[in-house]
């Protein structure tokens, strides 16, 4: 704020005293807001707002992960999820703004205590209803991108539409006096949003991780019982009768007694409901892309690990919550809160920008990049405690700055108490809309055309012109001295230079990624994540979302991951691969000249568009003879649900998969994704995957009968049937003329892999007794949350 707008605003608290009736004219609630009931309720009521928010998380968490196997996790579908998920918090609002007002302040609680009972019996039925019908019997039924929708939609509408609810429901349960409506619904809301912050955290780092997703079902429905039962037990300290709505004769005596003059008076009468609703969709949309595209550029920084999204969302709801909180006791000093509605908007806009821009250059540092830079390993302490604390100084701030808008707002449209929940709920109406057309386009759109760097101007110029709006409405049209917005000019100014000063995409992911004047870099961004590859002399790693998934040519390891079930396999004709990163593997397995087809799947887009320029200036490479190979069909997709809803069935299924550790990994480690690999099998076929972890081995071993954990390049071979492995008889294959031919472009030394398989092997049976460790699940997916569970190698793995 400029100097004469605080004091305007003091000056505007002084000149309350018209509305503020005297006591013993108040009616029975507004005297009530005085005295230790009032303390009770609101305390009561904030702290089963708390729980509910708490709650609130880690059901999105779970529920988005379930219908994630349902629906796939490629980019498009997680778009689904999250706006079928925030559609019914929408319609919740709308609802709730049609029929609020018409309840008593105890019916009103008493509705927020039902809506919480109702999204507890939700998350109880969660594993029978999403997981046992949604997963499993409906997902290879149902694969329209419109009937995932209407699935996910309607399978999630009834506990969001409760969630819309709640905050309407509060706020006519605890506001008895206009004047304090905008202080006590922010308190509520920031107290809700930082509880959900915590959730985030709490559950994504200790919860989830440690007793798994189900039981973190049961915990965040007790708390949703907790929340629904105090509710109910201050019923009694609420009042029956209805508080009197504020009367015309109020309104205009409160302006007989305002001795400003007309022009301030306008001022302050600001815009209406329907205008704050559009600026509040606005703010909504830039907050959630903004969130985006941290999610995008900070998940890099921890190489994409299962706690980052979790640190990501957490510090986000938490700082912005606490925004609120700060904003509730800010706007009681203020009359017209227009102005800095919009400077927080573009305040935050600017330090976002520039942080951004001052994390791409630390990546040049030398300091920073011996830490955080792409070459280092960064998914465990003490790295992650510079991860955290990164993510605090980039996230925190703007997210603060932005939870005070939210008073702003109340403060602005509460003006009659015959129409609090109408106005809520309308104008969380438009902020949830804001947040869903927010995610959708900068999720799918912005990111897709334009990449990280476009929608980073594109986030800064949507801030800029709400600035501009606000001061050519104060100056031309209210004509206000252009001196006393000041702040906002400079603050408009800096950021349309941080707009156009913001490195070009290419300049942003090179110096991320350390691609040196010498190298050759190789850039692709779409909606589904970010490829580069560093190139020199034809040869340097691929990054796909900040980490070194592979290299060109390849890893000796993943060659031998590719070869092994072709080199086993009598007769391979019909290959799948999932995971193609930078072809190492995909272009192993077809080696066989049985080989007819070899179906690879790989979830991020942009490592074909990598390979495929690759492949131009290296034309003789593995990687463009894979391309020109016919027998190879490449698409995009997540491969568990393509091997849950394709129906064909193959003779040899390997997966190069990502990091066990990485998020959502456990998706295809699970003992549920190797029963679907296992049913997508023909007799005798056979399924290759690397075994990193121990747990990884033992959940192989208790799904496939028969199997061989061939050491000590720890690889896994299943099947139904005994596995033919022969390590003599797979070298000779490997090292004979035609295979060192096909081998040739891969710069691979094919003898030395006679170490690699040398063994001592561990090999099973049926009636081979199986470890008894614990395997990863769906709803349990260990090694993904490695913090929270031990972790040990493969090697040492052993049969009773």
């Amino acid at each position: 704020m400029t100097s004469s707008e605080t004091r305007g605003a003091a000056d505007a608290g002084r000149a309350r005293g018209p509305l503020a009736a005297a006591p013993a004219a108040m009616p029975d609630g507004a005297a009530r807001e005085t005295g230790s009931a009032d303390a009770i309720v609101m305390g009561a009521l904030a702290a089963a707002f708390f729980a509910s928010g708490f709650a609130a998380l880690l059901y999105q968490t779970i529920w988005q992960r379930m219908l994630g196997m349902f629906a796939g996790s490629d980019a498009v579908t997680a778009a689904i999820v999250v706006g079928a998920f925030l559609l019914g918090l929408g319609l919740g609002s709308l609802a709730a703004s049609l029929f609020v007002d018409r309840l008593g302040m105890r019916k009103a609680a008493l509705g927020f205590a039902a809506c919480e009972v109702v999204v507890a019996g939700f998350a109880l039925l969660s594993r029978p209803f999403l997981y046992d019908l949604v997963v499993e019997r409906l997902g290879p039924l149902l694969t329209s991108r419109w009937e995932v929708f209407g699935v996910c939609f309607l399978g999630l509408l009834a506990p969001t539409l409760m969630m819309g609810l709640s905050l309407p429901l509060l706020s006519k349960a605890v506001v008895a006096r206009i004047e304090s409506a905008a202080s006590r619904i922010g308190l509520l809301y920031g107290i809700n949003t930082a509880a959900a912050g915590l959730g985030a955290l709490v559950g994504g780092w200790y919860i989830i991780g440690t007793i798994g997703f189900e039981s973190a079902l049961w915990l965040g429905a007790l708390l949703n019982l907790l929340a629904g039962v105090l509710a109910v037990l201050i019923l009694p300290l609420l009042p029956r009768a209805e508080p009197a709505a504020s009367a015309p004769a109020a309104a205009a005596a409160a302006q007989a007694h305002d001795a400003r003059p007309a022009p301030a008076r306008a001022e302050a009468a600001g815009f209406g409901l329907g205008t704050w609703t559009v600026l509040v969709f606005a703010s909504g949309f830039f907050i959630v892309a903004l969130e985006i595209l941290w999610v995008r550029i900070l998940g890099m920084t921890a190489q994409a690990n299962a706690y980052v999204f979790s640190l990501i969302l957490g510090v986000f709801l938490l700082a912005d919550g606490l925004g609120v909180v700060a904003g509730s006791r800010w706007v009681k000093r203020l009359d017209d809160t227009r102005g800095p509605f919009f400077l927080v908007q573009g305040w935050a806009a600017v330090y976002a920008l520039l942080s951004l821009v001052a994390l791409w250059l630390a990546y040049d540092w030398a300091p920073f990049a011996a830490v955080l830079g792409v070459d280092q390993p960064r998914m465990h302490f003490p790295a992650l405690w510079w991860v955290i604390l990164l993510v605090v100084l980039i996230v925190a701030p703007p997210a603060y700055l932005l939870g005070l808008s939210f008073p702003l707002v109340q403060k602005a449209v509460q003006r009659d108490l015959s129409s609090i929940g109408y106005r809520v709920g309308l104008v969380q109406l438009g902020n949830i809309i804001g947040n869903a057309a927010g995610s959708l386009f900068a999720g799918l759109v912005s990111l897709h055309w334009l990449g990280s760097a476009g929608t980073a101007r594109l986030v800064g110029a949507l801030a800029l012109v709400l600035l501009l709006f606000w001061l050519w409405q104060a100056v031309a049209r209210e004509r206000a001295p252009a001196a006393r917005h000041a702040q906002a000019l400079a603050v408009a100014a800096v950021l349309a230079v941080a707009v156009l000063a913001f490195p070009s995409n290419r300049a942003f992911w090179f110096g991320v990624h350390a691609v040196k004047p010498h190298q050759t870099g190789i850039l692709a961004e779409d909606r589904s994540g970010v490829t580069l590859m560093r190139i020199e002399n034809g040869r340097g790693p691929m990054f796909i979302a900040g980490f070194a998934q592979s290299r060109v040519p390849p890893w000796p390891i993943h060659y031998l991951l590719g070869a092994l079930g072709p080199a086993i396999h009598p007769k391979p004709e019909e290959v799948m691969l999932i995971g193609v990163a930078a072809a190492g593997t995909p272009y192993a397995a077809g080696l066989h000249p049985a080989t007819r087809h070899v179906h690879a799947v790989e979830l991020v887009a942009p490592v074909y568009t990598a390979l495929r320029d690759y492949a131009a200036q290296h034309p003789e490479s593995l990687v463009g003879r894979m391309l020109a190979d016919p027998r190879y069909r490449l698409s995009i997709g997540d491969g568990r649900h393509e091997v849950f809803v394709s129906g064909r069935r193959y003779d040899v299924i390997e997966a190069d998969a990502i990091l066990p550790n990485a998020s959502h990994s456990g998706m295809l480690y699970s003992v549920e994704f190797l029963r679907l690999v296992r049913a997508a099998l023909k007799p005798g076929g056979i399924y290759v995957q690397w075994a990193p972890t121990a747990r990884v081995a033992e959940s192989f071993m208790s799904v496939f009968p028969h199997g061989v954990l061939v050491r000590p390049a720890s690889i896994l071979v299943g099947s139904d049937r005994p596995v033919p492995f022969d390590a003599a008889a797979v070298l000779t294959r490997l090292t004979s003329p035609e295979g060192r031919a096909y081998a040739a472009p891969a710069a691979v030394d094919l003898p030395a892999y006679a170490r690699e398989i040398a063994g001592p092997h561990l090999v099973w049976a049926p009636d081979t007794p199986r470890p008894t460790g614990d395997v990863n699940t769906d709803l349990w997916p260990r090694d993904e949350y490695y913090l929270n569970n031990p972790v040990r190698g493969a090697h040492e793995v052993r049969l009773p």
